[in-house]
C-alpha cells in the first residue's frame, strides 16, 4: 500500500465527522452567521459542536471494530464461550446516542460476553458512565427535576426522570467501600492538627409512609387530621425519618480564656487567627442507626490516628443517645475521649430563662445573660442553675413564667459533666457545633427539604452520599475508584480467573500506517 492509499484509508475513519466539520466552518462563513449576535453564534456552535463530538465518538467506536478475542472466552462458570456472533449495543453518551457493533460471545444455557465491552468498560445499562457522573454531580445539587433539564440542556443526551432516579442510586453504590479502602492507603505523615474532632447531629427527612422507621410509620397511620381543608394547632402534615449526620475533623490548639469569647470589638490588641477544620470530611445516612453512623466516625477519626497521639474530642447538642453511644464506643475502644455539649445551645436556654425575668429585650436582658454566660464558661455551670432558680423563687415567679428557668437549670445541672468550657479552653478545644451544625444545614436541609418533597429511603439515602462526596471534596477521587470497581463487577469478574481476554484491533496497520506517515515526512 503507498503512501497516498494509507492517508486516504485513514481519512475515511472518520469521514462523517469531517463532513460535520465542514458544514461548521461553512455556517461560520455564510452571511447567517455574520447577522448573528455573539451570543446566537456561540448557542449555534454549542449545537453544532455536539453534534461533531457525536459522530467523532460514533466513528472512532466503529473504528475499534467488534472486538474479537484473541483467546478462547470462558466465563466465571467455567464454560468455554465458543459461539461467536455479531451483536449491536446503543449507548447514550454526553454527546448523543452512539452504537456499537461487537462480538457476542455464547453458549446454550449461558449469558453471552463482550470482551469489547470490557476493554471499553461499557456500563450493562444503556446510559455511559460519563452521563452518570454528570447526572451524579448535578442531583447533588438540585432536584430531579432540575437535573432533567440541565442534562438535556448542557448535554446531548436524553434520559427520562426515573432513569435519573435509577442512576442516581448507582453512582452512589460505592460510597462505604471508597472510604474503607481510602483509610487502609491513608498517608499517615501527612501533617495536622493535633487534635481529633468528631461531631454527631440528627435532622429529619420527610419520607414516604413505607420509607419510614416502624414506630414512626405506625404512629403516621393511626394519625388523623381533624379538619380537611388545613391542620390543626399541634398536627403534624408529614412523618419524618431522622438522618444522622457525622464529621470527623482534625485542627490545631486554640487556647483562649472565657473572657476573651465575650471581648466583642472593643476589645484590645490584635486578635489571634482561628484555626480552621483540615482534612474535613462530613457525611449523613437515613438508612444507617445512629450507632453504625457513630462508629464510621471512630473508624474514620482511628485511621488517621491509629496510635492516639491527638487529643480526641466529640462535640454533641446535648442528644442523650448520642452521648451514652459516644462514651459506651470510647470505652470499648480505650479511647480517651472528651465529650462537649456545644456552647450555643447553652446559651440559647439561658436567653430564654433571662425572659422570665426581662420580658422586654433591652440592655438589662443583655447583661443578665452576659454575665451568666461567663461564669458558665468559666466552669461553674452547677452554681448558675443554683443561682437562676434561687432569684425565680425570691422574685415570686409564677409556675408558668418561671417553667425555662427550671428547664435551664435542669439543662446544664444534667449536662454539668460535658460544660468544663474553663479547661476545654485552656486546652485549645473547639466548644461549638459550628461544623456539624452547617453539615445539617447544607448537606441535608438545602437539598432534601424542598417543596412537596417526599423521598424514598433508596433515592434520599444516595444523594446524600454524593452530597457528602461534593462536601468533602472527595466526588472526584471518588468516581475514579467508582469507575474502577464498575470494571470489577461488570467485566473482570464476569471470566474465568478474572483473565479479560484481550481484543483483535480492526485497526492493526496502525504501526504500518504510521511507519508510511514517518515516510511521507
Amino acid at each position: 500500500m503507498n503512501a497516498q492509499a494509507v492517508l486516504s484509508s485513514r481519512e475515511q475513519l472518520y469521514e462523517a465527522s469531517r463532513q460535520e466539520f465542514e458544514k461548521i466552518i461553512g455556517y461560520l462563513d455564510s452571511e447567517e452567521a455574520g447577522m448573528k449576535s455573539h451570543s446566537d453564534i456561540e448557542r449555534e456552535l454549542e449545537k453544532r459542536g455536539r453534534e461533531l463530538m457525536r459522530k467523532l465518538l460514533q466513528e472512532h467506536l466503529e473504528a475499534r471494530g467488534p472486538g474479537e478475542s484473541t483467546q478462547p472466552v470462558r466465563g466465571s462458570d467455567g464454560v468455554d464461550r465458543t459461539r461467536v456472533r455479531p451483536q449491536e449495543r446503543k449507548l447514550e453518551s454526553i454527546f448523543g446516542t452512539v452504537s456499537t457493533e461487537r462480538a457476542g460471545y455464547g453458549q446454550k444455557g449461558s449469558p453471552s460476553l463482550h470482551p469489547l465491552d470490557a476493554e471499553l468498560n461499557l456500563p450493562p445499562h444503556k446510559y455511559s458512565l460519563e452521563l452518570g457522573r454528570r447526572v451524579a454531580e448535578e442531583a447533588a445539587k438540585n432536584s430531579f427535576d432540575e437535573t432533567l433539564q440541565s442534562i438535556h440542556k448542557i448535554t446531548g443526551a436524553h434520559v427520562p426522570k426515573r432513569q435519573i432516579e435509577e442512576m442516581v442510586k448507582r453512582a452512589a453504590v460505592d460510597f462505604d467501600a471508597f472510604y474503607e479502602n481510602r483509610q487502609t492507603h491513608l498517608d499517615r505523615n501527612e501533617p495536622s492538627g493535633s487534635i481529633m474532632v468528631l461531631s454527631a447531629d440528627g435532622k429529619g427527612v420527610v419520607m414516604r409512609l413505607q420509607d419510614l422507621r416502624e414506630q414512626t410509620r405506625k404512629a403516621a397511620r393511626k394519625r388523623r387530621h381533624k379538619m380537611g381543608a388545613r391542620l390543626s394547632k399541634g398536627e403534624k402534615k408529614n412523618a419524618k425519618r431522622t438522618a444522622t449526620v457525622a464529621a470527623v475533623y482534625t485542627m490545631d490548639p486554640f487556647v483562649r480564656r472565657p473572657e476573651d469569647l465575650l471581648a466583642g470589638e472593643e476589645s484590645s490588641g490584635e486578635r489571634m487567627p482561628r484555626p480552621r477544620p483540615e482534612n474535613k470530611r462530613v457525611w449523613a445516612s437515613l438508612e444507617k442507626p445512629p450507632e453504625e453512623v457513630i462508629e464510621k466516625a471512630f473508624e474514620e477519626a482511628a485511621s488517621r490516628d491509629p496510635t492516639q497521639r491527638k487529643k480526641w474530642v466529640a462535640l454533641v447538642d446535648g442528644n442523650k443517645p448520642q452521648i451514652r453511644i459516644l462514651r459506651r464506643m470510647a470505652k470499648e475502644k480505650r479511647i480517651d475521649l472528651t465529650i462537649i455539649v456545644d456552647i450555643i445551645h447553652v446559651i440559647e436556654y439561658l436567653w430564654e430563662a433571662g425572659r422570665a425575668f426581662y420580658p422586654e429585650s433591652g440592655p438589662e436582658l443583655e447583661n443578665w445573660v452576659r454575665v451568666r454566660i461567663l461564669e458558665i464558661l468559666r466552669g461553674k455551670a452547677g452554681y448558675v442553675a443554683g443561682g437562676i432558680r434561687r432569684s425565680a423563687t425570691l422574685r415570686g415567679l409564677a409556675p408558668a413564667i418561671r417553667k425555662p428557668v427550671d428547664t435551664c437549670a435542669d439543662y446544664l445541672l444534667t449536662y454539668g459533666p460535658y460544660l468544663k468550657y474553663n479547661r476545654y479552653l485552656a486546652q485549645g478545644f473547639p466548644i461549638a457545633t459550628g461544623v456539624i451544625e452547617g453539615a445539617c444545614r447544607h448537606l441535608v436541609k438545602d437539598r432534601m427539604e424542598l417543596t412537596g418533597a417526599k423521598w424514598s429511603l433508596a433515592g434520599a439515602e444516595a444523594v446524600l452520599r454524593l452530597r457528602a462526596l461534593r462536601s468533602s471534596h472527595d466526588f472526584d477521587e471518588y468516581w475514579t475508584f467508582h469507575e474502577a470497581q464498575e470494571y470489577e463487577r461488570n467485566h473482570r469478574s464476569l471470566y474465568a480467573g478474572g483473565d479479560v481476554p484481550s481484543t483483535l484491533k480492526k485497526r492493526s496497520n496502525r504501526k504500518r500506517l504510521k511507519s508510511h506517515l514517518e515516510v511521507i515526512k
